[in-house]
Formats: structure tokens, sequence, C-alpha cells
């Protein structure tokens, strides 16, 4: 390991706030208010990932995105269905299963929330450079990637 103790002990305190801020501050809960989404956090993260994605997704890549099993998405994803705000297609590759697309009014609602949330993040980094922001989101990244990975690990 390259880093000395000092330098990542600077790093939990700095987590710990980022934790506490955010779930104090109410801010998921607080920005799916502000966009009219009556949603739980899991629930609002499957619109999200199909956002992301750009395209339909199987249960199952939706459960890997979110790194939770495939039983917890299915329920999610009937609820979603329930509201109209996300539906089953055939899957072209293999017409025995399904993919799960956003509808209009899920692409609208996600698309609200996330001009809430972008808002947000935009005001608190409004004095930050673009390559300052690109450093950080590709930081972040790498961090949650490599710290995954290696919790994912214990769990071994």
């Amino acid at each position: 390991m390259t880093d000395t103790p000092d330098d990542l002990i600077t790093v939990l305190p700095r987590l710990s706030q980022l934790s506490t801020v955010l779930g104090r501050s109410r801010f998921i809960e607080r920005a799916s208010a502000n966009a009219g989404i009556d949603l739980d956090r899991p629930t609002l993260g499957i619109l999200l990932s199909l956002h992301m994605a750009g395209e339909p997704l199987r249960i199952g890549e939706i459960a890997k995105r979110m790194q939770v099993v495939g039983p917890h998405v299915t329920r999610q994803v009937h609820e979603l269905e329930r509201r109209g705000l996300a539906r089953r297609i055939p899957d072209p590759d293999d017409q025995r299963a399904r993919r799960v697309e956003l509808t209009p009014a899920g692409a609208e609602a996600v698309g609200r929330y996330l001009q809430t949330v972008l808002g947000a993040l935009g005001d608190a980094l409004s004095g930050w450079s673009a390559e300052d922001r690109r450093t950080l989101g590709r930081l972040l990244g790498r961090f949650a990637d490599d710290l995954t990975e290696r919790l994912d690990r214990f769990d071994e």
C-alpha cells in the first residue's frame, strides 16, 4: 500500500460527514418529494437504473447494477408497474424473457428527480471548475468500485 495511514485517516471523517449530511438532510427523500415522486429509495433506484441504461433491462441486470438480489427488484418493478412508471416488454433476444422499460410517465418522473438532484449538486459545486467536477466524478467512481470490490471479498 503506497498511502500512509495519515492519508487514509483523513478520508474517514469526510465519508462520515457526507453520510451524515445526506441522511440528516433527507436529501434523497426531499428531492423525491420536490419532484412529485412518492417512492422509496429502492424503487427510485430502479427508475434511475433504467434511465441511466438508456434501454430496457432484464430484472437480473437491474439487480446487478443496484447490487441487490433479483426478487427484491421484482417486487419493486411490480410497484412501478402499478403506478404506471415502468412496464415489462418482451426481450427481443429471448421471447421467454422480459425486460423492463420506463413509461413516458416514468421517464418524466425520473427527469424531474434528476433535475432537482443535479440542481442541488450544481449549486454545491458552483465554485468548482469543470475539470475539478470531472476529477471528482472520476475519483468517486474509482473509489466506489474499489471499495465495493474489496467489501464483496468480505462476504466470500
